[in-house]
């Protein structure tokens, strides 16, 4: 694939052997900086396909951020920071910070005064670093834009809008999604410079066989009495119920409080 001798080295120390399909085909065409529009399900691979490729294009003599990656979470924004730094084992002089809400600023400021070349971040926490304005982008190579349609989902519609908008115009562009709605059209279409898609096989997307899935059409109302007998009937060891919104985690929670429900939710500071 026309990677580095270094990157291979750590790839090859990783147990990597084969490319994954999105790997395969997404490589060649960042290596030649073209603009991609990927859809890919979480699990395929989809964070090699562009750490290594956009990694082999960095230029570690420049201590400026040259490649941005927006996650939608910071556990996710750790976990691609953490593929970097893997990848870049044996690549001198290039470092990779997280920027996430939660994090001392002290510790990123350090980071960026340093100069690393790597930033992985959540939009919420970029914009507050573009708006005190301790991060410059004048030798940024490329952006990812990384489960774009979780990101809209979650409401950084406008961040997103404005992040792309501070970015040179003439860097390199992958935006990644699991599924193709509107919002992910239209941010594609205005981020992106005539990107070549890839998509994965999907069969990929396929829920394993040892998964059984039911659904239950319930009024909103008489939920928690359903999810009460659910888990009477189930009796599980552990269960996780998804809400939409902050106030139906607390308003569930306290219905089924007599069952030892929690609440979980973005408005928890991260020591809870």
């Amino acid at each position: 694939l026309n990677l580095s001798p270094a990157i291979l080295k750590a790839v090859e120390e990783l147990g990597y052997k084969t490319p994954s399909e999105i790997q395969a085909q997404c490589i060649p065409l960042l290596l030649e900086r073209k603009d991609v529009l990927g859809l890919a399900q979480t699990g395929t691979g989809k964070t090699a396909a562009f750490a290594l490729p956009l990694l082999n294009n960095i230029d570690p003599s420049v201590k400026q951020p040259q490649i941005l990656v927006l996650t939608p979470t910071r556990e996710l924004a750790i976990q691609v920071a953490e593929a970097f730094e893997q990848y870049a084992k044996g690549t001198r002089g290039v470092e990779v910070l997280a920027l996430y809400g939660g994090q001392s600023y002290s510790i990123q400021l350090s980071a960026l005064r340093r100069g690393a070349q790597i930033i992985v971040a959540t939009p919420g926490r970029l914009i507050d670093h573009i708006n005190r304005g301790t991060i410059k982008f004048d030798a940024l190579q490329a952006l990812v834009l990384d489960e774009a349609d979780e990101m809209l989902s979650m409401g950084f519609s406008e961040d997103l809008n404005r992040i792309t908008k501070v970015m040179p115009r003439d860097r390199q562009t992958l935006l990644l999604a699991a599924t193709m709605p509107k919002g992910v059209e239209r941010l594609a279409k205005a981020a992106l410079q005539d990107p070549v898609q890839v998509s994965v096989d999907g069969k990929r997307s396929r829920v394993a066989d040892t998964v059984e899935q039911s659904v239950l059409i319930i009024p909103k109302r008489s939920r928690a009495q359903a999810i009460e007998r659910l888990l009477i009937r189930y009796d599980p060891e552990a269960c996780i119920v998804f809400c939409k919104t902050r106030t139906r985690t607390e308003e569930l929670a306290k219905e089924l409080s007599h069952m030892g429900a929690e609440p979980l939710h973005g408005g928890y500071q991260q020591k809870h």
